[in-house]
């Protein structure tokens, strides 16, 4: 049985902590951190001994007093997905149009690389952070965003305060797949999805909940079957074997994402399948790969750039004047091609 992972995060150091450690005042540690005039060399030493001793880090509630940078951090799930391009693009265009920089790094889909990013972007005095499908608990997200503006995109979180969010209407998205495919006469209807993770708020949960009631809602509850794969492009695992050996002729597949679909689909073509007659498959993101002609994948267009310019707008207004959890979703819809 897998180990669930440790979603909590050591609570911040402050500077309190640090002048009791140093035997100093809390004003002390705050002048040797600035390079205040009149600090003797004994009491710097001491306080930057406990500084590193401790793990301290300058807090978000300073920085507001020295002024703004410009800048926005944007952090990444991996680079990978070609959806990530249009969507990073979306960002850029709307902060750059109101004098902001953006600074992209990339999270691994690991939770320590993430944290350790974000404080980095904290460290460098950003003046908001939009993270794009972090592994990041709520719990730890509003840890985070009580010391930075929040953005989050790929995170369903409506009842979430402390940070905003954007997202394609990623339900909604599954069941025009879905019920595309049943348009087209299927039944026995699978779904290829990534592997669950603590929380149930990730794209891929919403998309299989809306594959779940496309399928309830059309009395198809009883062909209903999930596949979980790690699958990316070029890739072959057992899984993609095993839904090929297994699902019935003539089947349907809908996929979370082109990142799955489009190895699918060339595997599929590979063993001889007619798609769609034997096998139709339906992908979501809509990446320029899913629309060139050999490979023709009908896919949900979830509108990347869209989705960048909202999220760099809500970001923009939370840094200019707050905000208690604005929350907003765009409208997908079906871009119908060969595979299906």
């Amino acid at each position: 049985m897998r180990a669930q992972p440790d979603t909590s995060r050591p609570r911040r150091v402050t500077i309190k902590a640090v002048a009791s450690d140093a035997g100093v005042s809390v004003a002390a540690v705050s002048k040797v951190l600035n390079n205040g005039y009149g600090v003797s060399a004994d009491m710097r030493d001491r306080v930057l001994r406990s500084v590193e001793k401790l793990g301290y880090r300058p807090s978000f509630a300073a920085r507001g007093m020295r002024g703004a940078t410009d800048t926005i951090g944007v952090l990444l799930v991996d680079m990978r997905n070609p959806f990530l391009a249009g969507l990073t693009e979306g960002i850029k265009s709307d902060l750059a149009s109101e004098g902001k920089v953006m600074m992209m790094s990339v999270g691994e889909a690991e939770m320590s690389i993430e944290s350790s990013l974000i404080d980095a972007m904290i460290d460098m005095r950003m003046d908001g952070v939009i993270l794009v499908a972090p592994c990041l608990t709520t719990d730890i997200l509003s840890d985070y965003a009580s010391q930075i503006p929040t953005v989050v995109i790929g995170h369903h979180d409506p009842e979430a305060e402390g940070f905003d969010t954007v997202n394609s209407d990623d339900c909604a998205g599954a069941q025009l797949a879905v019920e595309h495919l049943i348009a087209r006469g299927h039944e026995d209807i699978w779904m290829l999805t990534a592997p669950l993770r603590p929380g149930g708020k990730e794209v891929f949960h919403m998309r299989e909940r809306g594959y779940r009631l496309a399928m309830e809602q059309a009395g198809l509850a009883d062909r209903m079957h999930v596949i979980r794969s790690d699958t990316s492009l070029g890739d072959n695992p057992d899984e993609l074997v095993a839904l090929l050996d297994d699902i019935p002729r003539p089947g349907a597949v809908f996929c979370w994402s082109d990142i799955h679909a489009i190895p699918l689909l060339t595997m599929a073509r590979e063993r001889g399948l007619r798609v769609p007659r034997d096998l139709a498959i339906v992908g979501y993101d809509n990446t320029p790969t899913a629309a060139l002609p050999p490979i023709g994948l009908t896919s949900v267009e979830q509108h990347a750039d869209q989705l960048g310019r909202q999220a760099a707008a809500t970001m923009l207004r939370r840094v200019a004047e707050g905000s208690h959890g604005k929350h907003v979703l765009i409208q997908p819809n079906l871009v119908p091609r060969a595979s299906s």
